[in-house]
């Protein structure tokens, strides 16, 4: 009996995808629920399994093919999964051969393998940290941390050299995640009124707090690290309330006004920057939100994120200030109308009371759709956040 492997139905804001890695190849055995295939969408990668046991009889879409919701991509032929024995042509092998397949196959995991090619890494020099020496994903991600081994994200078409002169160019294709983010980012260039409001805060009592309750903390919430985020994340919520059109977005000639707060957190990950959100956040403490957080940064990091973690979301937060950033000047998510951009800490000499002061400080940017929010009102949103921040007690409070 033959089963077709279908597309996965696709959300109304995902019309298409592209089939980017079959793992399988036809004719190879396959178990039910094996992976067998990736599907990259404009958002997410989206892991097509086995529906049976059985041998892949027939791949319909091959990689780069472009396939709707529910699209059959291939054919499995069910039956029993023989047990495997040794043949004898890979008994005959030569050494280097069999040291080869058993790096890809073996001592690989899928997930491994799956970033490995998605960044053109050699697996070959890796070194296993799993058991019997298997690669693990952490494996090829500490690979690509080291400087010299930075690679694209996408598979690359043969080098391009320059002859003698030494000179190499490599041209690799865009990935559709790194295409949607570049389209979204000029619309919102293109189509908004983009302003940018800026200020800075003493984060000095925010890390007071960090500092004297970190412990406490992280053994009452079972593991759980206070950062700084989920500070902003409950400034920028109060303030938020108090300025209603910070929260809102624009739908063609309307004006959408949200009761609710929706916090997009931008997160950076091996494909690309990602802002999933966190639903319903005035309902979160700082426990919960450092949770949510910290298990999207993980998801981000593996692939897993899903597309309805992404969709939606009424304001956004992006901490450029991880990667040293200083100043900068955020862009607008479309259609939301605001966007939250936070920097690096860092001491200066600050006046205080007529005396020189060395304190932490950031420096914040607010850019904003100026067809939406007047500028007093992104300055006084600002200010909010700085005066919360300076002042946590304000957050249990609420004033």
């Amino acid at each position: 009996m033959t089963i077709e492997i279908k597309a996965p139905a696709l959300p109304e804001s995902v019309p298409d995808g592209t089939i980017a890695t079959w793992y399988k190849n036809v004719g190879d055995a396959v178990t039910r629920d094996e992976l067998l295939v990736d599907i990259e969408t404009d958002k997410v990668v989206i892991e097509v399994v086995s529906p049976s046991n059985g041998t892949l009889k027939e791949i319909l879409k091959n990689s780069g093919d472009t396939i709707i919701s529910n699209e059959s991509i291939g054919v499995v032929e069910a039956g029993e999964v023989a047990a495997s024995e040794p043949e004898p042509a890979a008994a005959a092998a030569p050494a280097e051969n069999v040291e080869e397949a058993v790096a890809d196959s073996a001592l690989l995991s899928p997930a491994a393998r799956k970033l490995a090619e998605e960044n053109n890494v050699d697996v070959n020099q890796l070194q296993g940290s799993g058991k019997d020496g298997r690669i693990t994903k952490e494996d090829v991600l500490a690979y690509l941390d080291k400087p010299a081994s930075s690679a694209p994200a996408a598979p690359v078409t043969p080098v391009v050299s320059g002859g003698q002169s030494g000179r190499i160019e490599e041209r690799v294709p865009m990935s559709r995640l790194r295409a949607k983010v570049a389209e979204r980012l000029l619309e919102a260039t293109q189509s908004t009124a983009m302003l940018t409001t800026f200020n800075e805060v003493n984060m000095g009592p925010v890390m007071e707090i960090r500092s004297r309750y970190k412990e406490e903390f992280e053994k009452t919430h079972d593991g759980v690290r206070l950062g700084f985020m989920s500070f902003f994340v409950r400034a920028a919520i109060e303030a938020l309330k108090r300025f209603p059109a910070v929260n809102a977005s624009i739908d063609g000639n309307d004006i959408v006004y949200h009761g609710y707060q929706d916090i997009g957190v931008a997160v950076s990950s091996p494909r690309g920057l990602v802002v999933p959100v966190l639903r319903n956040a005035d309902n979160m403490g700082l426990a919960k939100i450092e949770q949510e957080i910290r298990n999207f940064g993980e998801k981000a990091r593996d692939g897993k994120l899903g597309i309805e973690e992404m969709t939606g979301g009424t304001f956004t937060i992006s901490n450029g200030g991880v990667f040293g950033s200083l100043l900068s000047t955020p862009i607008l998510n479309p259609p939301q109308t605001a966007i939250l951009g936070m920097h690096k800490i860092q001491e200066r000499p600050m006046a205080v009371d007529g005396e020189v002061k060395i304190l932490p400080m950031m420096y914040l940017a607010l850019s904003y759709d100026h067809r939406m929010i007047d500028g007093k009102e992104a300055v006084q949103f600002l200010v909010t956040i700085k005066e919360l921040l300076e002042d946590p007690t304000r957050l249990i409070l609420e004033i």
